[in-house]
């Protein structure tokens, strides 16, 4: 069974002389005991997969609750979509929200800065607690000198390509830059697998080539979207549309570049670690040995965007003690090998190179985290990003010249950033 064999695993990467519930996952430093005894339910709100549900269900929570028996955790599984959202901003403006919520890092920012989350720094343990984190992904979470979620699993894209035609154009490796991946596509008419315009499919191109939407406050567009590099990093996609050197419908949100890639027909494309995650035994073998995966090349500053998910502690929860004592669990050492054996990459620093170590196909990622840039921590970030495609899909379908559809989008994001 896949929960016996994930226990084993665990086992041996753990630092322990047993192997019950309790010691793989607390063996790290001594289980806290909470000064209230009297029993409480924290009631947690996630998007895992299946996989990643059994996970939660059969390890984790019965392990968290062997060592903290005064706390009960409903989990409560829910499909990662906007109808969830706008039920957690309703529920917690009349505090009847869950306890506990992992949630995708581009919503922190609306529910901190709208009052629905609770403060996190304010715990003593927490600089304790995230010194043992990539030190990179609790940025979303920040605002107005406070800190409101707890990054517990982490993402980013990197670029992957096809061997055969690498080797074909006579490279056992990738460019060392993304212009002479440009150049490289142009001069053997090779597909740049882009999946869309959205800022998440779209913005590790333009990064790459040295373009940016927002300066580093995040408080203004305009000079950045609209800025020379970055008008010129659009120019060159857009002259590759133009030559069907992407695929038309990028419009509309791109082919099958998985298998392009792995066939020969795409050259690059970029993607998660669950372009080869999702695999297993023979067909993982061909997806590795027919790619070269690098990060986005880091020249003109980081280039490879940041996704995942944080645990939040929504405003109304009954029982803030017991949700924390929950979410430190659920981001030490043995929680996050468990859960990383799903294919998650850890945010816990000890895990995230235990499982480097374990999955030669991580590595990439795990480099790349390491040069990450976020998308606009902001309240209004689905409008920018809602701006964002308008305005790409209007130069795209050249409605707009380049320069004309950056600059009016930048206008229109910078009153959205003062909002």
């Amino acid at each position: 069974m896949l929960i016996n064999r994930l226990i084993i695993i665990v086992c041996l990467l753990a630092i322990s002389s047993g192997c019950s519930q309790q010691s793989i996952l607390t063996n790290d430093s001594k289980v806290e005991k909470l000064t209230n005894t009297e029993n409480t339910e924290i009631e947690f709100w996630h998007t895992y997969s299946d996989q990643e549900t059994r996970i939660l269900e059969d390890i984790l929570i019965p392990a968290f609750e062997e060592a903290y028996p005064a706390i009960h955790v409903v989990p409560v599984r829910q499909s990662n979509n906007m109808e969830m959202k706008y039920t957690l901003i309703s529920k917690a403006s009349s505090n009847r929200a869950p306890d506990v919520v992992r949630m995708d890092i581009v919503w922190v920012p609306e529910f901190s800065q709208s009052g629905l989350l609770l403060p996190l720094s304010e715990y003593d343990d927490f600089g304790k607690i995230t010194q043992s984190l990539q030190s990179n992904t609790g940025s979303a979470g920040y605002y107005k000198g406070s800190y409101y979620s707890l990054p517990v699993n982490m993402n980013t894209k990197i670029a992957i390509f096809n061997r055969a035609l690498l080797e074909q154009a006579g490279l056992s490796m990738p460019p060392g830059t993304f212009q002479e991946v440009i150049d490289l596509a142009k001069k053997h008419r090779f597909m740049i697998g882009i999946g869309g315009l959205e800022s998440w499919k779209s913005l590790p191109y333009i990064y790459a080539l040295g373009g940016r939407m927002t300066d580093d406050s995040y408080s203004k567009a305009s000079g950045y979207l609209n800025g020379e590099a970055t008008i010129k990093a659009v120019e060159q996609l857009l002259l590759l549309y133009k030559e069907q050197l992407i695929d038309r419908t990028v419009i509309n949100g791109g082919g099958d570049n998985w298998e392009g890639v792995k066939s020969g027909k795409i050259l690059v494309t970029d993607d998660g670690p669950w372009f080869y995650s999702v695999f297993q035994g023979e067909e993982l073998e061909r997806a590795i040995n027919t790619t070269i995966a690098v990060p986005f090349p880091p020249d003109f500053g980081p280039a490879s965007i940041l996704g995942g998910e944080d645990l939040v502690i929504m405003k109304g929860s009954k029982n803030p003690l017991q949700a924390w004592t929950f979410m430190k669990w659920m981001v030490n050492t043995q929680s996050q090998i468990a859960m990383s054996q799903t294919g998650i990459i850890p945010t816990n620093l000890e895990a995230k190179e235990i499982k480097a170590q374990g999955e030669s196909f991580i590595h990439p990622y795990t480099e790349a985290l390491d040069h990450t840039f976020l998308r606009p921590p902001v309240k209004r970030y689905s409008r920018i990003d809602a701006t964002y495609i308008k305005y790409m899909t209007k130069i795209f379908q050249e409605e707009l010249s380049v320069k004309q559809g950056l600059t009016e989008a930048a206008a229109e994001i910078d009153r959205l950033l003062k909002q």
